[in-house]
């Protein structure tokens, strides 16, 4: 990873979490356990602390930064998918954030809710727990039954599984010139994920 000190603060990452090389971590930065940090993913913390909790995962190409003065914080099982982009809100305990959604200062999601893909959320808003939110500006959907937030719950599963697995086989390599015939298509095992199309899903 590109790991920046800055004002003699320096990035923490938990030994337990993944953090693609190509990611970039300037400053008060607090990676927890069992998180992950997708491949060109930028959390700069030059004015305000960014801290991930436990399990948490901010995805591919995403942006995590503040106003003067505020934090982020992104609560423990948060899910952020590709490119979303996080500026001093916090996004509470197991609430998945979709692709390409941005959430402005002082946004407040309740733990279990969901932002769908490409959402703009209005600073000061405040998202209650155990609902769907979308659109632009986001404004209430509904609310989410349980089955939606295990569904939720065994997605972010999949991306604590993928912090094991890039930790311990991911290697810097040439790439082939050429597919083996005896090659096996990628999979995650023993992991049951049923694709669930709703607004909220972030992958």
């Amino acid at each position: 990873m590109a790991c920046y000190e800055y004002e003699g603060v320096r990035p923490v990452v938990d030994p337990s979490a993944f953090v693609h090389p190509s990611a970039v971590l300037i400053g008060d930065v607090i990676v927890g356990p069992r998180c992950l940090i997708g491949p060109a993913a930028v959390l700069r913390g030059d004015i305000g602390r960014l801290e991930l909790k436990a399990g948490s995962n901010v995805q591919d190409s995403c942006v995590v930064h503040c106003f003067p003065g505020k934090d982020v914080v992104v609560g423990e099982n948060g899910h952020v998918g590709h490119g979303a982009v996080l500026h001093g809100c916090t996004v509470g305990r197991n609430a998945l954030i979709g692709m390409n959604a941005v959430l402005m200062d002082d946004v407040l999601v309740g733990e279990n809710s969901m932002v769908g893909a490409l959402s703009f959320v209005r600073e000061r808003t405040e998202i209650p727990p155990n609902t769907l939110w979308a659109g632009t500006p986001a404004a209430q959907i509904r609310a989410l039954d349980p089955q939606e937030v295990a569904w939720k719950s065994r997605g972010t599963e999949i991306y604590q599984h993928l912090a094991e697995r890039h930790l311990a086989t991911g290697i810097a390599v040439e790439p082939l010139t050429d597919a083996d015939g005896n090659r096996l298509a990628q999979r995650v095992p023993d992991v049951t994920y049923q694709t669930k199309q709703t607004v909220g899903e972030s992958d």
